[in-house]
């Protein structure tokens, strides 16, 4: 099983089919084996629904986990992973590109959210 993740990586930066792994078995091996690279804490995102993002890099690959409000009013979220982020989109959506004025969501809208990993 433990060789199984490595293979599956090599997929995803192939842009192969993946679906036989579960977002979560991704998700628990990025945040254990990957690198901790950045995130931008809830404090800082100020967002009605963005509680936590945090970018890993795996094998020269970029992942973005994004906690996600289970409501506008909640400390509950829900985690998701997003994968093959280019780093420019990272920076981007942490720092804004030059004279970006939108918000913490949009820009999450804008560099991660097309991302989304090819999991179940």
């Amino acid at each position: 099983m433990k060789h199984f993740f490595p293979i599956l990586l090599i997929c995803f930066s192939l842009n192969l089919s993946a679906q036989s792994v579960t977002c979560e078995d991704l998700m628990d091996f990025i945040e254990t084996e990957g690198m901790y690279s950045s995130s931008v804490s809830s404090y800082t995102l100020d967002s009605s629904w963005l509680s936590k993002v945090t970018l890993y890099s795996y094998d020269m690959n970029y992942f973005v986990v994004a906690h996600i409000k289970t409501s506008e009013f909640s400390y509950a979220s829900t985690p998701y992973i997003f994968c093959g982020i280019p780093y420019r989109n990272w920076l981007n959506f942490k720092n804004g590109s030059y004279g970006d004025t939108d918000s913490y969501g949009e820009r999450f809208h804008k560099y991660i959210f097309n991302y989304q990993c090819d999991c179940k």
